[in-house]
């Protein structure tokens, strides 16, 4: 360096390690500037200087941009001050801006840390002068959230306070998981007025290992440190935190490093809750074997025979709709934020007479085993193959991540690895399916639904034991924390309005229940259109209990980790806390139970995948190429298919446990998800107009592709309204296109309201 300096602060980036301020004995300094290790050498950078000199500061960078709080402005300054700066390195020319400081005192050597999409400030000291003129030190436990906004500008917030002081702990302190802060040790000024008195003898600093929960606003204490180091710095280091020297006791450094690492916190599953989850697997499969004997042509394998029960129907099409995805995630966003997210379900009981009323009719009436041969009877053959790629891409896609992701949080919690996860799951499920056929998957997904039901309920009924106030307790805690917010009066369309999720969950919902085979084939495995009409109505009827089941469940997480803090992983996803607290919380045996509910979970989904897809590829590319082809040919086929589809999807969620590629994986899925509107859009356009022709339909898929994919990555729109976007843009499109391009061809009777 050019001059000594100390008590400045640094934040590693990508690109180097960022130096902002200090002091020497005599002056302090604005100076920041990066160094950067090439392999043989230093390099030094200089940054933009800091609108003051300052040191006793502390810094942390969130996403691209620096932030800088607290500190003095001179060695022999009597009181600090309360500036803080943000930098933000993306930008060609990065400035520094002064940005409204905490609402608190100002302080020198506080925390920093970064979390959750937010920069946070703890502790530190307040300096003030006696009646003697000496410069003394009032230790802070104060805490505080700074929130950026979609400026530069944002919005600061009190948290709880800490247990004790941690003035000049390493920083920035360390984020593990999502939503946990580590702060390792501190000053708590026990001994600030007898440094002198103590000398040699002094005991050191604080070695208690302090965690601080995001979600729950909780501090809880997590372990502890060999020895107490302060004004150091702390650094994340492959899987290590790094605290590199530091001060041990008032002015006695140590050139010691302290390194540390997470092990592994897994449940040991007791033979009983192996038990359970065992039998649930072979009950599964008895129910595969059940049914392989009434499979004897593709009318059963594909159809049920139309034999299927109408409530068994319905509660097929909501177990195939509730991936274990959601059964996770749902109330780990609950948990996490509020239930803004459950008009969402209302969306589907107002959709559910729309579908009975004018789609039902044609499904039913038009003697077909999918959605897309009403595609070629209303406009042609290309419309009916397009959408039958659509789908199938669409599910190939998403059938490595309803088993995979699962799978991530399941071994997460327990002693169960991740490829074993996927392996029983893909195995299990391809079995079932290819013996029993639709009405195994159908059966199936009602005994999953009862077991998914069941265990979220039981999770509910331990929590309300186990919480102080019980189902009251909950309640309060809930709404002292806001959680019940249902609705944000706002016409905003990049957040969660009432308007937004009402409107685009409506049009998004449209998608599965208008054009997606998985949902359609239940309508016409019935015995009656009647009894098909029953099974939509059921399905709706179900989301109502459910959504509450899953959303109060979520609010019941937060009461219980909020008044038990103790009992979190800190190094945990945020959507693996149901898994977690199933494995951690439940009785013995009860946990392989509810664990059997998650595979349900992720089973009803990849099978009504695997039974669709092979429903599609026999009747609308082979069948309807070689319409002269054995109905028995058709059927080994359509097995054969399903077990290629098993072994795809669980050997892409293998690939995805193995290799780095889930990004890539998500980029095709969105990719795909393009498609989607753009064919909820066709089903409407022939449906509803009678002068939408097949050319017009094709340009409109092709323009909501576009459009959807250009509001995807160049605009800040809510997610829940692309589907909508999707879908009004190809019909609006498709049907001036058809105008446009006129054809000779009419439509064909019956086929349009």
């Amino acid at each position: 360096l050019p001059r000594p300096l100390a008590y400045g602060a640094s934040v590693s980036t990508p690109d180097g390690l960022v130096c902002i301020g200090g002091c020497d004995a005599n002056e302090s300094y604005a100076d920041v500037f990066q160094l950067t290790w090439t392999g043989e050498k230093i390099e030094r950078k200089s940054l933009p200087s800091l609108p003051k000199p300052c040191f006793n500061t502390a810094a942390a960078m969130l996403h691209s941009t620096i932030y800088v709080a607290g500190g003095q402005e001179s060695p022999d300054a009597r009181r600090a001050v309360t500036n803080f700066w943000s930098l933000d390195l993306s930008q060609d020319e990065p400035e520094w801006i002064e940005l409204d400081p905490w609402p608190g005192p100002a302080r020198i050597l506080p925390v920093a840390a970064v979390q959750d999409g937010s920069f946070f400030l703890f502790s530190g000291c307040e300096l003030f002068t006696d009646e003697n003129g000496i410069i003394k030190r009032n230790y802070l436990a104060d805490a505080y959230r700074f929130k950026p906004d979609s400026g530069t500008a944002g919005q600061w917030k009190k948290i709880a306070d800490l247990p004790a002081p941690v003035t000049a702990a390493p920083t920035p302190a360390i984020p593990t998981g999502q939503t946990h802060i580590l702060i390792l040790g501190g000053d708590d000024g026990t001994y600030a007025d007898r440094t002198t008195e103590l000398a040699d003898k002094h005991p050191g600093f604080s070695k208690d290992i302090l965690a601080y929960h995001t979600i729950t606003d909780t501090w809880t204490k997590v372990g502890r440190l060999p020895v107490g180091h302060v004004t150091a710095t702390a650094v994340k280091w492959h899987d290590m935190i790094v605290v590199p020297s530091g001060e041990i006791r008032p002015g006695t450094r140590s050139p010691k490093i302290l390194s540390g690492s997470f092990g592994e916190i897994r449940s040991g599953f007791s033979r009983l809750d192996y038990t359970t989850w065992g039998v649930y697997l072979l009950l599964i499969l008895c129910v595969g074997f059940y049914f392989s004997k009434r499979e004897k042509g593709t009318h059963d394998f594909f159809l049920g025979g139309q034999r299927v029960r109408w409530w068994a129907a319905g509660i097929s099409i909501f177990g195939t709709q509730l991936s274990a995805i959601t059964f996770m995630a749902a109330p780990a966003k609950v948990y996490a934020t509020d239930w803004v997210y459950i008009l969402n379900q209302a969306t589907i009981i107002m959709l559910a007479p729309f579908i009975v009323f004018f789609y039902l009719p044609f499904f039913r009436r038009l003697n077909i085993v999918t959605a897309y041969e009403y595609l070629e009877k209303r406009f042609n053959v290309a419309l009916r193959l397009l959408g039958g790629v659509a789908f199938c891409l669409m599910q190939l896609g998403r059938m490595g991540i309803v088993l995979y992701l699962p799978a991530i949080a399941l071994a997460t919690v327990t002693d169960l690895n991740v490829y074993t996860c996927i392996l029983v799951m893909g195995i299990f499920c391809t079995i079932y399916t290819v013996m029993g056929g639709i009405e195994a998957v159908i059966w199936t997904d009602v005994i999953q639904v009862f077991v998914l039901m069941g265990g979220a309920l039981l999770c509910i009924a331990i929590i309300i034991f186990r919480v102080d106030g019980g189902f009251m307790g909950i309640i309060d805690l809930g709404q002292q924390a806001h959680k019940f917010k249902t609705v944000n009066l706002t016409w905003d369309y990049t957040a969660a309005a009432l308007w937004v999720v009402v409107l685009g969950n409506f049009l998004a919902n449209l998608v599965p229940y208008s054009a997606d085979q998985t949902v359609i084939q239940r309508y016409l495995t019935t015995p009656t259109e009647k009894q098909a009409a029953n099974a939509i109505w059921t399905n709706a009827a179900l989301t109502v209990p459910a959504a509450f089941t899953f959303f109060f469940l979520g609010t019941a997480l937060y009461a219980f980790y909020k008044t038990q803090p103790g009992r979190l992983n800190p190094t945990l996803e945020t959507d693996a806390v149901l898994p977690w607290f199933i494995v951690h919380e439940l009785p013995v045996g009860v946990a392989g139970i509810v664990l059997a509910a998650v595979f349900a979970a992720a089973m009803s989904s990849l099978d009504s995948s695997m039974n669709s897809m092979a429903t599609v590829f026999v009747t609308d590319f082979y069948h309807r190429f070689r319409p002269n082809s054995p109905d028995r040919t058709r059927l080994l086929l359509a097995r054969i298919i399903t077990v290629a589809l098993g072994i795809f999807g669980t050997a892409g969620a293998l690939l995805m446990a193995t290799y780095p590629i889930k990004s890539l994986w998500d980029l095709f899925l969105a990719l795909l998800g393009l498609l989607g509107g753009g064919l909820g859009g066709v089903f409407i356009l022939g449906i509803f107009t009678r002068r939408a022709n097949a050319a017009g339909a094709i340009v409109g898929i092709i323009s909501s592709t576009a459009i959807l994919y250009y509001v995807q990555r160049h605009t800040d729109v809510h997610f829940f309204l692309y589907g909508g976007i999707g879908i009004l843009s190809c019909v609006i499109i498709g049907y001036f296109a058809s105008l446009l391009i006129p054809t000779s061809k009419s439509c064909p009777e019956n086929l349009t309201l």
